[in-house]
């Protein structure tokens, strides 16, 4: 079996696409067609409706508030996003966030970990029975 050879376009340098389409298509795009370009996951979360919550930041979005904060770590990246800072919470602090057009389609909460690296220190003074015999500063 012969396999055809790949028809794909090249990209150029600097250009970005989502499934074939430019950031400017993407965000003429309603939200019902974005969602056949997003996975089953979003897509279903796209089509059952936005909550108030969600709608609110799509507001701040719209009117491209420069102080975005959101606790809303299940809302889905969308076209008109790209380019702002939002400030998403990590369970502990706001973290801010350049939206880019790679993030489009996926959610908030993968961007800001909620879950820092341990990073032990030294045993303190009394901790084990060795420490008696370190000297004191």
């Amino acid at each position: 079996m012969a396999r055809k050879e790949s028809s794909k376009i090249p990209k150029r340098k600097g250009e970005f696409t989502f499934r074939g389409k430019s950031v400017e298509d993407l965000k003429k795009l309603s939200y019902d067609e974005f969602a056949l370009l997003v996975p089953s996951r979003q897509r279903r979360t796209i089509q059952r409706g936005f909550s108030e919550d969600h709608k609110k930041l799509l507001h701040k979005v719209k009117i491209k508030d420069q102080n975005i904060r959101t606790h809303l770590r299940d809302m889905i990246v969308l076209p008109e996003m790209v380019g702002l800072k939002i400030a998403i919470h990590s369970g502990k602090e706001f973290v801010p966030i350049d939206i880019i057009p790679e993030m489009m389609g996926h959610y908030f909460g993968e961007f800001v970990l909620t879950r820092k690296k341990v990073s032990h220190g030294a045993a303190g003074i009394g901790a084990t029975k060795s420490s008696k015999f370190v000297p004191l500063k």
